[in-house]
């Protein structure tokens, strides 16, 4: 028996490389989902031997039908055909019925699911899922969700049902002719063969479709997401070649796979009809020498159906929890990722709490840091922001200015220094929890679907249309949401697609503004607006009630006079520089 495990493990071994342990980390972990919904596994398990026991006793209520025909026993005619109809009309019940629950089951099974792993995917470290393609993790969220929630269901139930039926024709076959009965079996170790070489292979092919179609989604989302750009170069054709590329990929793929496939089952048809026959032949050699029914006959040709399927769906199982177990693992490596940790979330808010609305100030005292993998972007730099003043940090790309930003909203963590918040009521470690104290305005679009005051309210979603309007009015923004069509209430496309980005930067700068944080992170968020209105909305903002604290990175000279600090990010470190003083050369601007 040891011999035997010792045998299956190195086999398992050698599947696509992966090591025993991970595999059986992937069927723990399929497993564990399977136990969380054993009710709804046991329904599957019921009603699927309940239809395979119906299926059987169909199959001999036949036998007696014919027997009774053939037989001239015309007082077991009407009870043998009104028990088979019945049976077979139960059954269809049965079926329907199962269709119905389990739909409903599946759809939970998979929503739980994929809700599971988008969370897992949100509240991840941010370098880390920061570097899976958002493609690649939509389809790990979309396609292996589907196959491993199907499986979570199915894949036990199936086994346990082909079992049932499997035992049940054999044992109907043995109890009428030993003989037919092994004669059935002749095409298990064939299969059994062949499917030792289908797992190895399934894991292969399963591993390249999904990251063939992952690929695929990839490139799909990046070609949406550019598509004015696409269009503004001319670079339909290109993308449309490249496009045709990644589908000619996942087509190679899957006709290779389809390949093996078809090789596979037409050997496995061949030994099918060579057991057919045989049976078949043995059967009616029987018949002739008068030494079973017409009605046996047919029997036997059922259940050697039923034999030869069920053993089928068997070994099935395994090739299916290889498919299964290859997209486990793709979610397993995502919800693997470090989550964030919110260590000082109390502290944080007690912090805010403290503080109220007497302004908090930004202190990084000689910090440094480094990407994972990657020289350092700040070395020994420090910067100091305060409530009611407006900071600028400027400097050429690549300098680490919106690695600053990332430093402070807790995306990522300094090697070295302290980077904290300060005020009159004391001061704060800045980490994941201190997050909420900031209100970003990020580079590019943030606009969503939706009128323009849900998206103003996303962050703030009790705020009144009256603070809305003063958010707009703050950003410069009142006066063109005034002049559409309904307003506030005006429904935007995906993206603010109708808007200028000028007019996208106001709106998600007012939406910034109406959140409570004290601090205001400005990424080149008004670099679309014209100079006029860039110092008019700058200035509204220094003059607001509320002490905020205001950085900006920047790379616009006119701003810079009504920045009451400035700091330049150069050779990994922040110089801070007397805004009269600072003229960014025209490569900056």
């Amino acid at each position: 028996m040891l011999r035997v495990i010792g045998k299956i493990k190195k086999f398992i071994e050698k599947l696509h490389g992966d090591s025993f342990k991970a595999f059986m980390e992937e069927v723990r972990w399929i497993y564990g989902y399977t136990l969380r919904n054993k009710g709804a596994v046991i329904w599957y398990i019921f009603t699927g031997v309940l239809s395979t026991v119906l299926g059987l006793a169909a199959g001999y209520t036949s036998k007696l039908i014919i027997d009774a025909v053939t037989g001239k026993q015309t007082d077991l005619i009407l009870v043998a055909a009104i028990s088979y109809v019945g049976m077979q009309v139960f059954q269809i019940i049965v079926n329907a019925l199962t269709g119905r629950v389990s739909l409903k089951i599946k759809l939970r099974v998979n929503l739980e699911l994929r809700r599971e792993v988008f969370d897992k995917i949100m509240l991840a470290d941010w370098e880390n899922v920061s570097a899976f393609h958002s493609g690649d993790l939509l389809n790990r969220l979309n396609g292996d969700v589907d196959a491993v929630s199907g499986s979570v269901v199915n894949l036990m139930p199936s086994f346990i049902t082909s079992a049932v039926q499997f035992i049940g024709a054999f044992a109907m076959i043995f109890y009428y002719d030993p003989v037919l009965a092994f004669l059935s079996l002749m095409s298990a170790p064939f299969m059994f063969l062949a499917s030792r070489v289908m797992m190895t292979k399934m894991r292969s092919f399963s591993l390249k479709i999904r990251q063939a179609s992952s690929d695929m989604m990839a490139y799909n989302e990046e070609a949406f997401q550019n598509i004015q750009y696409i269009k503004s170069f001319g670079l339909i054709n290109r993308f449309s070649e490249g496009f045709s590329k990644e589908q000619d990929k996942y087509r190679d793929v899957q006709l290779e796979y389809n390949r093996f496939s078809i090789a596979a089952t037409v050997s496995l048809s061949f030994v099918g009809l060579f057991v057919s026959g045989l049976t078949f032949g043995w059967g009616a050699y029987r018949l002739w020498t008068d030494a079973i029914t017409y009605g046996t006959l047919m029997l036997f040709m059922q259940m050697s159906g039923s034999l030869s399927g069920a053993f089928s769906g068997m070994v099935r199982f395994f090739p299916n929890l290889i498919y299964a177990t290859a997209s486990a693992g793709r979610i397993i490596e995502v919800t693997k990722i470090p989550a964030e940790q919110d260590v000082s979330a109390e502290e944080a808010q007690r912090f805010a709490k403290e503080t109220g609305s007497d302004g908090v100030s930004v202190i990084l005292d000689n910090v440094s840091f480094a990407y994972s993998g990657g020289d350092e972007v700040l070395e020994s730099a420090s910067l100091s922001a305060y409530p009611n003043k407006i900071t600028a940090l400027v400097g050429s790309s690549g300098e680490g200015k919106t690695t600053v930003f990332r430093i402070l909203l807790g995306l990522v963590g300094v090697s070295s220094g302290s980077a904290r918040l300060e005020s009159k009521h004391g001061e704060i470690d800045i980490s994941t929890a201190t997050r909420r104290l900031f209100a970003l305005v990020p580079q590019g679009n943030t606009m969503m679907s939706g009128t323009v005051a849900e998206n103003l309210r996303l962050i703030n979603d009790k705020a009144t249309d009256e603070e809305i309007w003063e958010a707009l009015k703050t950003a410069c923004a009142d006066e063109f949401v005034r002049e559409l069509p309904e307003g506030i209430d005006t429904y935007l496309r995906e993206r603010g697609v109708g808007l200028s980005e000028g007019q996208l930067q106001r709106l998600a700068i007012a939406r910034a503004l109406l959140c409570d944080a004290p601090i205001l992170l400005l990424d080149e968020s008004t670099s679309a607006l014209d100079p006029d209105t860039e110092k008019r909305l700058m200035e509204n903002i220094s003059r607001m009630k509320r002490k905020r604290t205001c950085i900006i990175i920047t790379h616009r000279e006119g701003i810079l006079s009504i920045c009451d600090g400035v700091y330049r990010a150069v050779d990994r470190k922040l110089v801070k520089e007397e805004p009269n003083d600072v003229l960014p050369p025209a490569s900056q601007s």
